[in-house]
């Protein structure tokens, strides 16, 4: 439901009752809660973006998989790790048979929205150098500055490593293991300022519904404060009365709801090659296609034995179509093409790759996302 607008002073009493009848009708034509969503989930400040510290450290505890103390890049450190801590080397040469400890890079990502001192947020670790494995090992304390040469120290890391892949373990994660004592903030807002659309919902029809959500509930006046730019960008101006209190304008826009299914959202398939994961949109529709796969054999048996229950008859091909209908023009759905994957038993990147082929050939009737 809609609360109650703020009205600027000198509002005539009956103005302010027209509007509120039009915002209570319009609370009751808005789709149920769990179909609508917000502003917020759609966009984000221009200026607003993921922030990357970043630090060079080292791994210790590690049980003879580390770097070897024989490589000057690890030594160096190493040896600093030693003076600091008040058991300074004679000579670096007291390092040549060290294993137990590795140099890696160590990076965490801020969220869009930025920070506050005294977060916490989960890093990555990654070797360097020779080591072979840094599970089992903790993340000794580690400064982590901004991205850029001159950034300042934002944070300090330090942690037993989580190795998330068994099969990569010169990789891992410490959770939670960057506490930041400075604080890393979004872009100012001044009177006019830009939305920038999600690239998923990137479009003219969604930029126009977000710009009339947001004039629906921010400003039902009728002083359009949201206007479209381009199929990315929806321009805001604070209304000179509402400059006073900005947050809670801030609040109304981004709390504005808007129908998904009016954003006019082409059917998407979106591939993480790193981890393999396929999203297929339940729209997708797929024109009539063979489908073959190399590590498949066609198979068969002359003369054809006469099937029994102890003794089938197995067909075994290389080739699997989707033929939806009877009609050329028929297409096949989301269900068709996972038929075919399984029929196959094909393995997640070679149905990465047939995704790609089928896009190009015009085949897969979607907008193939590939992260």
């Amino acid at each position: 439901m809609i609360p109650p607008r703020r009205f600027a002073p000198g509002t005539p009493l009956a103005h302010r009752a027209v509007m509120r009848f039009f915002a209570a009708l319009l609370a009751l034509l808005l789709p149920a809660g769990g179909l609508a969503t917000t502003v917020r989930e759609l966009t984000r400040i221009r200026g607003e973006g993921e922030y990357i510290l970043q630090g060079m450290g080292l791994v210790i505890g590690l049980k003879g998989t580390g770097d070897s103390g024989k490589e000057l890049a690890v030594a160096r450190p190493l040896a600093e790790l030693y003076k600091n801590s008040g058991n300074e080397l004679n000579s670096p040469r007291e390092l040549l048979k060290a294993n137990a400890a590795a140099l890696v890079m160590v990076t965490c990502i801020i969220p869009e929205r930025g920070a506050r001192a005294d977060d916490r947020y989960d890093v990555r670790v990654s070797t360097l150098y020779s080591a072979s494995s840094i599970a089992g090992g903790q993340l000794f304390l580690t400064a982590l500055k901004g991205p850029f040469p001159d950034s300042p120290v934002y944070a300090i890391a330090e942690g037993l490593i989580d190795i998330s892949d068994p099969n990569i373990t010169t990789v891992g994660v410490v959770r939670r293991g960057a506490r930041l004592f400075e604080d890393i903030v979004g872009p100012q807002i001044s009177d006019t300022f830009d939305l920038v659309i999600d690239a998923p919902y990137a479009g003219w029809a969604a930029a126009s519904q977000i710009a009339i959500a947001i004039n629906g509930k921010a400003d039902p006046i009728g002083n359009a404060v949201a206007v479209p730019v381009d199929e990315r960008l929806v321009r805001i101006t604070i209304p000179p009365a509402e400059r006073a209190n900005r947050a809670a304008f801030l609040a109304d826009v981004f709390a504005a709801e808007v129908n998904p299914a009016l954003l006019d959202l082409p059917a998407q398939v979106v591939v993480n090659q790193r981890t393999g994961a396929i999203i297929i949109t339940g729209d997708v529709q797929v024109r009539p296609v063979a489908i073959t796969q190399k590590d498949l054999s066609i198979t068969t048996v002359v003369p054809a034995p006469t099937p029994t229950t102890l003794n089938p008859q197995v067909t075994r091909t290389a080739w699997t179509e989707l033929t939806p209908g009877s009609q050329p023009a028929d297409t096949a759905r989301l269900s068709d093409l996972i038929a075919a994957f399984k029929q196959l038993a094909i393995p997640v990147p070679e149905q990465i790759n047939i995704l790609q082929m089928m896009h190009k050939s015009g085949q897969l009737q979607a907008k193939l996302v590939i992260d």
